[in-house]
């Protein structure tokens, strides 16, 4: 199976055949028709990625405050080993598609083989041909929505909560 990763530690983007997910408890296996690229949270991902250490440090306090934890707990050799295991693993990319479920987990309910979903979450909704996706992660597509406009639908909800958390309101305009 294909899935577009990156290095933690170049930045370098590319596709790479990895092992399919399995099919977990509580989730469902579900087929990529489309995978939204949201440019503003990829890009910060990527140019991250293409930083140097320090300034990685620099741009993510953080972390630093979390390795330093980590060290105070067990010691700065395994905080160092732990630091670089972690810039030395591949990348996912992605937390909003849409696709065709092809397996569903014993007691997940809601959905069936063939149902059409909008998927999101980091880790979960990836640009890859087959995602594991929780079944709080997954909605239903309705038949008059077309898969590529589903693929928008994290994004599209992560808009309206910014959009709910400034609590709106229609002014009346006084004459």
């Amino acid at each position: 199976m294909l899935a577009l990763m990156t290095d933690r530690k170049s930045g370098e983007v590319s596709t790479y055949d990895v092992p399919a997910p399995e099919l977990r408890p509580g989730g469902v296996l579900v087929r990529t028709q489309y995978s939204a690229i949201s440019a503003g949270t990829e890009r910060a991902t990527l140019e991250l990625s293409s930083k140097s250490l320090l300034a990685k440090a620099k741009a993510r306090p953080d972390l630093v405050k979390q390795v330093i934890e980590y060290a105070r707990q067990n010691g700065v050799r395994a905080a160092y080993e732990k630091v670089h295991a972690k810039l030395d693993t591949l990348t996912t990319l992605g937390y909003s598609c849409a696709g065709e479920v092809i397996s569903v987990a014993d007691g997940v309910h809601e959905f069936r083989a063939g149902d059409r979903v909008a998927c999101a979450g980091g880790t979960y909704a990836n640009h890859a041909e087959i995602n594991f996706v929780p079944r709080n992660l997954a909605v239903r597509v309705p038949p008059q929505v077309s898969s590529a406009a589903a693929s928008l639908t994290t994004i599209g909800a992560i808009a309206m909560q910014g959009v709910r958390q400034q609590r709106p309101v229609l002014a009346k305009l006084s004459r």
